[in-house]
């Protein structure tokens, strides 16, 4: 899988950002990929952030022979 590849797919998991008082940052959660997420400072560095590791999701999950969800795109939250 090419870096563009893997550009198209890790845009395509939903990903939720919301403040936390308890880490006083901004936290993205991606929900199809389990305990996957990230923080940061701003809600662009949270995102920022989250898209680094969904990478590192994907390939450690590739390494260790764990099957990695497709992207459903928009799941039940409005």
């Amino acid at each position: 899988m090419d870096k563009y590849e893997k550009l198209q797919r890790i845009i395509k998991y939903e990903i939720i950002i919301f403040w936390s008082e308890d880490d006083n940052a901004f936290v993205a959660e991606v929900p199809e990929l389990p305990s996957c997420m990230a923080d940061g400072v701003t809600y662009y560095e949270a995102l920022t952030n989250a898209e680094k590791i969904i990478e590192e999701w994907i390939e450690i999950a590739q390494e260790e022979g764990r099957p990695i969800p497709q992207p459903k795109g928009r799941l039940m939250y409005a």
